[in-house]
């Protein structure tokens, strides 16, 4: 007798955990459910995050792949970001701007180590979505982001750097204000230093607040800070008017900033 009382409680006590398990398999599996549906029916309601997320998911794919099975991207450009026309460039809300590009250069370096090429060109979604948080973050006109990404990536290829390193340069400089003057003379995009560098502007036969000649001229110090400096970082701490490695947390501003842009448009970073 006792034997069975003992055998219908274990027999009890097993039916109980089971039926537990059970219903928190059932609960789960119905969670899990709502879960998909709602996500299919965002990505198909919202067509932006969708193609963001499958950008994001490419590069993510692309950084960790070997170097010798990356790949470039689908096309030019000049072709994604409309039309080129400095004065379709809007100005976003003003502010000081942090910093000013004098482009004070130190010893130059031998043998710079040559970097692995950033990615010069963007497919139509993440040249789109590139747009988007520019001008969602940085309050500029949407239709100003065309022109303005077509002149960074048109400088970017003919300086050879990344244009996603241009358009960080640009945020913290300025935050996509073309009209941006700080209290020692920096001016436009760029913040490039006039004073300094009024030869450059009279080469290119255009005002420092031209948003393409800022650009085209802020790009030409910035290339050559990181030729003398040997590097990326040391480059921006160049270009920000630092003599040595101290740039105040320039560098590591622009940095974020650029893999901020990165994951924005799920853009693959340049190895510097």
């Amino acid at each position: 007798m006792p034997d069975a009382s003992v055998a219908s409680l274990f027999r009890n006590m097993a039916q109980g955990v089971h039926q537990y398990l059970a219903e928190s398999l059932r609960i789960c599996s119905v969670y899990l459910g709502i879960a998909v549906i709602v996500t299919v029916s965002m990505g198909f309601a919202l067509p932006g995050l969708r193609d963001q997320a499958l950008q994001v998911h490419k590069a993510l794919l692309t950084a960790l792949a070997p170097s010798s099975m990356q790949t470039g991207v689908e096309s030019e450009a000049g072709s994604e970001f409309g039309a080129d026309s400095s004065s379709a460039i809007a100005m976003a809300v003003p502010t000081a701007p942090s910093s000013n590009a004098t482009g004070m250069l130190g010893p130059a370096r031998a043998a710079p180590a040559t970097p692995k090429k950033p990615a010069m060109v963007a497919t139509g979604p993440q040249a789109e979505a590139l747009r988007n948080y520019i001008s969602r973050k940085y309050k500029v006109a949407y239709d100003a982001t065309g022109p303005l990404l077509n002149t960074v990536y048109k400088v970017g290829r003919e300086k050879q750097l990344d244009p996603l390193l241009l358009l960080a340069v640009i945020a913290i400089e300025s935050r996509y204000n073309p009209l941006a003057e700080s209290h020692v003379g920096a001016q436009g995009l760029m913040q490039v230093m006039t004073s300094v560098h009024q030869d450059k502007f009279d080469a290119v036969g255009k005002n420092p607040l031209d948003p393409g000649a800022n650009i085209a001229v802020g790009a030409t110090i910035l290339k050559d800070c990181i030729n003398r400096r040997g590097s990326v970082d040391g480059g921006l701490a160049c270009y920000v008017g630092s003599t040595g490695p101290d740039d105040n947390g320039y560098g590591a501003k622009v940095q974020a900033e650029r893999r901020r842009l990165a994951l924005a448009s799920g853009i693959a970073l340049a190895r510097d």
